[in-house]
């Protein structure tokens, strides 16, 4: 009796033990920060012997890591696992459903295991299950996991659980369509529309859009009519991927009747579904009315396209259809059969009109340009009036048009208070004359008015965001040059003289940039904004540049296989390994994109301005080395071992 009642003293202490140790984990981590004092030998000898692999329960719930989670998986029918975040509300909002279907499940005929894994700690396991938000929730069956989007409650996850632990439970078959070589072309031929995503299975980007894409596909099959989606192992498939220019995945293309258009649509579910019923529909709108036309050219925003037909059978319409098409995601178009249309436009049937809405006419332009469609005219002949004539003499640059209607360089924009508003529409429309008094003058350069509130990192990054001026103007060069004017009280021959220098090369370009490294000896050189042209653009060395943020976990995980690919590569006199902060400074060439960390460029010794981005793929020492000597065209020796 006396060894059960000792027995009974130790397990109630351990059991108050464990129970401290729970409450612990919600208190910041900061009880060594402070005073540096350590475990005793005890704990330290306790956690030498745990090895990690053991699996332990919260509440009913069984906590699985890195460590463990393969070896408690293998061999299981149905296993329910959460991805969560300690910090994460939705997660401690859950937490209390989660552990009564904990419950509820261990009591199922066979009992079903469900667990839990912290994925700020289990990064592996975050990154092979493609957790992306918390909380995520997966039902895996056989080791393959079966995505849950239903609600969180108990019954409805209890109900989809059990039904995929029955016996004779099978995925049903994915909606997106599955195309090779031996079907793709009998495929998108016949399709009037179809979304095709060409993807290789190792990229990370891919991974993260499958179940989305795979949602949209089911959504749109069910639409009448159905819109399909499809997709192409670009690595498998590579005469597909090399025939429609597949540099980077996932590449997604719209096919309408085998002609293939870029996708620059969401990527989510919802704008998917969203964007491709828009797109399913006819390229051009119908107006019946003057009234209706009356009104876009009052009240509208950007150009008006209104086609002038006699009838559905003119052949005219045909050219316009299939133009608008192409530049459907870029336009809005518009076409009518009614004379009294045709009249408002003093144009004839057979004609297109480009309208530019009333607040910007001037004096300086026609309010309108006209193409006659004949049974010459080609597709592109239609594509490029829409491009010359799109953006007026002096615009309303938008961070909504901003891509769309101001890529052509150079860029001149004059930053104040925009606003077209009745009450500010006189003092937008004052400065916007003067800015037309230049302008009509440098039909070479495109001019703009924008908002300094919608740009203020613009002009922050011109240096102009405190200047104390009303109006500031800045100009955007090729190559990602930038000019800022001095801050001086606008008026036209002030904007001039600007222009004018700038037309003369009178001006520096404006670059953001940390100070040039008094030692840059090392394996990785450090470029900075005033060096970028010197060490990348330098046409005697072919160069592998990472663009980086100091607070990135990935450029922090990456930099220990970076440093030791510049130490393999550091013999080789004309390739650098190099790095740049892109937080810190500008990067001077357009070429050079970037849109998330780390960035990786392979910029050869010929081909300057047109880089080779590192999509996805392997970012080891290996796969960094494979990367680099497949694009090298001044290697002396291929380096197979470190």
């Amino acid at each position: 009796m006396r060894k059960i009642a000792l027995l009974l003293i130790v397990l109630l202490g351990l059991a108050h033990f464990s129970t401290v140790a729970r409450c612990d984990d919600d208190l910041p981590n900061t009880d060594m920060a402070e005073d540096g004092e350590s475990d005793s030998d005890d704990e330290e000898e306790e956690d030498d012997d745990d090895d990690g692999t053991e699996v332990k329960e919260e509440n009913g719930v069984l906590v699985l890591t890195d460590n463990n989670f393969d070896t408690f998986i293998e061999g299981k029918d149905t296993v329910l696992v959460e991805f969560y975040a300690p910090w994460c509300g939705h997660c401690k909002q859950f937490a209390p459903e989660y552990e009564k279907i904990a419950q509820t499940l261990k009591e199922n005929d066979p009992p079903i295991p469900v667990a839990k894994v912290d994925a700020t700690k289990a990064s592996n396991l975050g990154s092979r299950f493609d957790v992306s938000g918390y909380p995520t929730i997966k039902i895996l069956k056989k080791g393959e996991p079966v995505e849950y989007d239903g609600e969180r409650t108990e019954k409805a996850i209890v109900a989809r659980v059990k039904e995929v632990a029955q016996p004779d439970w099978k995925p049903p078959p994915e909606a997106t369509l599955v195309l090779t070589k031996d079907n793709f072309d009998e495929t998108v031929n016949n399709a009037d529309i179809i979304l095709v995503e060409f993807y290789a299975p190792w990229c990370g980007h891919c991974k993260r859009l499958a179940p989305e894409y795979e949602k949209a596909a089911k959504e749109l099959s069910q639409r009448s009519p159905p819109i399909p989606l499809a997709k192409v192992d670009a690595t498998v498939e590579t005469e597909l991927a090399t025939r429609f220019e597949v540099s980077g995945y996932p590449s997604l293309k719209i096919f309408r009747k085998g002609k293939a258009f870029e996708y620059n649509g969401p990527r989510e579910n919802y704008g998917i579904v969203d964007f491709m019923t828009e797109q399913a529909g006819p390229p051009s709108k119908q107006v019946q009315t003057v009234k209706q036309v009356q009104e876009l050219i009052k009240d509208g925003d950007d150009s008006i396209i209104v086609g002038l037909f006699s009838s559905e059978q003119d052949a005219a319409l045909e050219i316009y259809m299939e133009a608008c098409n192409s530049l459907r995601e870029d336009f809005k178009f518009l076409h009518s059969f009614t004379s009294d249309v045709v009249k408002l436009l003093k144009a004839s049937p057979g004609q297109l009109v480009m309208v530019q809405p009333e607040k910007f006419h001037s004096k300086y332009e026609p309010a309108s340009h006209t193409l006659t469609l004949k049974e010459s005219t080609l597709v592109s002949d239609v594509q490029d009036f829409f491009k010359k004539h799109v953006v007026p003499l002096v615009g309303h640059r938008k961070q909504s048009n901003d891509a769309k209607r101001y890529t052509k360089r150079p860029l001149v924009v004059v930053y104040y208070g925009v606003d077209f508003s009745f009450d500010y529409r006189k003092a937008t429309q004052f400065w916007r004359s003067k800015v037309l008094e230049v302008a009509k003058d440098f039909p070479e350069y495109t001019f703009a008015i924008a908002d300094e509130e919608d740009y203020s990192d613009e002009l922050k990054s011109l240096g102009l965001s405190e200047s104390g001026e009303e109006v500031n103007v800045g100009i955007f060069d090729d190559g990602g040059k930038k000019y800022a004017m001095e801050p001086e009280e606008l008026d036209a021959e002030v904007l001039r003289d600007f222009v004018m220098a700038f037309k003369k090369g009178k001006l520096q370009p404006i670059i953001k940039s940390q100070p040039v490294p008094k030692n840059n000896k090392g394996p990785v050189k450090v470029v900075v904004g005033k060096t970028f042209d010197d060490i990348v653009m330098d046409a005697t060395n072919d160069v592998l540049i990472e663009f980086y943020a100091p607070w990135c976990g990935h450029c922090k995980k990456l930099e220990p296989d970076y440093l030791a690919l510049g130490k393999k590569y550091k013999g080789e006199k004309n390739l650098v390994i190099a790095k740049m902060d892109a937080t810190a400074n500008d990067v001077p060439h357009d070429g050079y994109k970037v849109e998330g960390f780390p960035t990786i460029y392979f910029a050869p010794s010929n081909g300057k301005q047109k880089p080779i981005k590192l999509e996805g793929g392997d970012r080891t020492i290996e796969g960094l080395s494979k990367f680099v000597e497949q694009h090298a065209t001044k290697l002396s020796q291929k380096k197979d071992e470190l």
